[in-house]
């Protein structure tokens, strides 16, 4: 059975979102970490991403939402691990050029966001009225990363706030990366 790891944003999902549906309705979902709410500490996260990834050497395909992406991209940059692929869902955009003022306090957790491609087969979505992130921006994340960019329409950020509760074409999606990569 593939084990697929869901890396949650910089907030808890509400109840209705299709993470916790994912995780609820099927056993081979699971947290990577509990969604642990904000605020958003990136080296907590991605120390708790790395062990759960470290966990077996069974390979894992990770999904990841909003904030949950830049932890993927910060992970992958910084380790190595049994992950065959990942799905990153609606990516919040950080301009390369981005620092925090002097004296400012952010929750955001990392002063840049790696740009180097992924070390694993991926799929950006990206959505045509994301709040936070131009489908351009998307874009620019799928030429980064090198994954595949997936145009889910207009569908805001993803969330529950914007109707999604369940999502099969992101379920779809997710499992579509267990298999091997089409040519």
């Amino acid at each position: 059975m593939t084990r697929y790891l869901l890396v949650p944003g910089r907030g808890i999902p509400f109840p209705g979102h299709w993470s916790r549906a994912w995780v609820r309705d099927h056993p081979e979902f699971r947290w990577a970490p509990e969604p642990p709410g904000p605020p958003y500490v990136a080296a907590d996260r991605v120390a708790a991403l790395h062990a759960s990834i470290s966990a077996t050497d069974e390979p894992a395909i990770l999904v990841a939402h909003s904030a949950g992406c830049l932890t993927v991209a910060v992970w992958a940059a910084q380790h190595t691990g049994p992950v065959r692929a990942a799905l990153l869902v609606t990516p919040p955009y950080l301009d390369p050029a981005w620092a925090p003022a002097p004296g400012e306090t952010v929750d955001v957790f990392i002063d840049q966001v790696p740009r180097g491609a992924l070390p694993f087969r991926s799929i950006v979505v990206a959505s045509r009225n994301d709040p936070m992130t131009t489908f351009e921006q998307f874009e620019a994340y799928a030429r980064d990363w090198g994954p595949q960019l997936h145009d889910a329409g207009a569908v805001g950020h993803l969330d529950s706030r914007t109707g999604f509760g369940p999502w099969p074409d992101g379920e779809r999606l997710a499992r579509s990366l267990a298999s091997p990569a089409q040519p």
